[in-house]
């Protein structure tokens, strides 16, 4: 007499109990997922195969007693969704067939829309996943307005669960033990953040056979967003910046402004890139094999090692730091006077200083959400004429009808490259966007500008002269 097969969840996993090695071979094949687990007398495997193994399950025609999932009954009372535009209508379609997949359109584009819409066709128990606390509660109040649905909210000390909720990356990774079971979609936005090594745990242990991700810009400097395809599932629609920008998105333009360090921090430049240049070379002469990691490794216990370390951070806070560019960044302000603007910066120590020297709000990380709800409201009524910001704005946020960026400091990362320019893409009627990048040459920084612009949104960049 065949064995019912019994799926169990247990803390982030699968356990299948009484079954044979041979059983298990002969019904999920040599390459299965399952490994014995003496303590508990069973086979326990992750608990994101588990639709693969149902599957195998329903081939193979062996009967299943499933006390793994425990999806509630869910009902949107209310669709106040615009219909979705072409673009949005083509990710519906591409995701819908297999109900897995990585959804990437530029910021701008209406991924929310995408995902709403989807929860609407699908009225299943939803789990949405956001980098931020502010993505969290807006995406609560997009539920709310689109779907007429009160969303339960897990992190920022709350734990209420139901049967849609939104939480964090790192909230959902923290309860994936005991949540793993409840939610049968996942959506994960701005998903490029999920291959990290302690948040993916939201993913692998989670049942959920329907995933869903939303990202404008999928890459990682680890090389992790190959993780994605089993994650999540493989990317099913790739719209190119290129096909909406002056349709969908607004028009724009890249303008990039070298600018020089002064007498005296060049002098001081030089000093430090000397310290650092002397002690890489010597290692090197001791080992050619000799890394840049290494060099930090060292720093802790070798104090040479130490003083090059410090010595590098200070060149790079004089790049970032550079004089001339408040004189650059106070042309700009008279230059688009009366329009609203965005200064991104490399650190937050020159995000305080222009924050300082133009008396302009300066929102970071550590804010809180109602001194950066009063942030965005006062530059999108007028209060404030520009928001100066490091990274917390780089993606995700709504952010009011700005047209107008400078970027004064950044990463090499085209990733952040292109998540910044999104920021002023959202179409108000045909003005243009202008993205200003001020650049200090002879330096690292414009080592690092050439490979953020690496990317099909900087193709346009015009070079003008301080």
């Amino acid at each position: 007499m065949r064995k019912a097969t019994h799926l169990q969840f247990d803390q982030g996993t699968l356990v299948l109990r009484e079954w044979t090695q041979a059983g298990v071979e002969s019904v999920f094949g040599e390459e299965h997922p399952w490994k014995w687990d003496q303590r508990a007398d069973a086979f326990r495997c992750e608990a994101w195969h588990y639709a693969a193994i149902q599957a195998r399950l329903t081939l193979r025609a062996w009967e299943v007693e499933d006390w793994a999932s425990a999806w509630p009954v869910v009902d949107y009372p209310e669709n106040h969704l615009p219909p979705p535009r072409p673009q949005q209508h083509a990710a519906i379609d591409h995701w819908l067939p297999q109900r897995r997949g990585v959804v990437v359109m530029p910021t701008g584009t209406g991924k929310t829309e995408v995902a709403l819409h989807l929860m609407a066709r699908l009225p299943v128990a939803t789990l949405i996943v956001s980098p931020v606390r502010d993505l969290m509660y807006q995406w609560h109040r997009r539920i709310q307005q689109g779907l007429g649905y009160d969303a339960g909210v897990i992190g920022d000390n709350s734990f209420d669960v139901r049967p849609v909720s939104v939480t964090t990356y790192d909230s959902a990774a923290i309860h994936a033990a005991t949540l793993g079971n409840r939610f049968q979609l996942l959506i994960f936005d701005e998903c490029h953040h999920l291959p990290g090594e302690f948040r993916r745990d939201a993913a692998r242990m989670s049942l959920a056979p329907w995933r869903l991700g939303l990202t404008a810009t999928p890459e990682r400097s680890d090389g992790r967003q190959a993780d994605l395809s089993w994650l999540i599932g493989p990317t099913v629609y790739n719209l190119p910046l290129a096909e909406v920008s002056g349709t969908v998105l607004a028009d724009y333009e890249v303008f990039r402004i070298p600018v020089y360090l002064n007498a005296q921090e060049q002098t001081r430049y030089d000093q430090l890139s000397n310290t650092v240049r002397d002690y890489v070379y010597q290692r090197k002469q001791e080992d050619p094999l000799f890394r840049w990691s290494e060099l930090c490794a060292e720093s802790a216990l070798d104090p040479s090692a130490r003083a090059a370390v410090a010595a590098f951070r200070q060149k790079q806070s004089i790049e970032d730091r550079a004089s001339e560019k408040l004189r650059v960044l106070e042309d700009l302000f008279r230059l688009h006077r009366g329009t609203p603007m965005i200064v991104f910066t490399g650190s937050n120590a020159m995000a305080f200083e222009i924050s300082r020297r133009f008396l302009l709000p300066c929102l970071l990380s550590h804010c809180g959400k109602k001194e950066r709800a009063e942030i965005l409201g006062g530059l999108q009524d007028g209060s404030y004429p520009a928001v100066i910001a490091n990274q917390v704005l780089d993606e995700g946020v709504d952010m009011p009808a700005v047209k107008v960026a400078v970027v004064v400091g950044g990463s090499a990362s085209t990733k952040q490259a292109r998540q910044r320019l999104g920021r002023i893409l959202r179409r108000t009627g045909d003005a243009i966007a202008v993205l200003y990048e001020v650049i200090c040459s002879d330096t690292n920084e414009a080592i690092k500008s050439r490979r953020r612009r690496k990317n099909d949104a900087y193709e346009r960049t015009r070079h003008r002269r301080s």
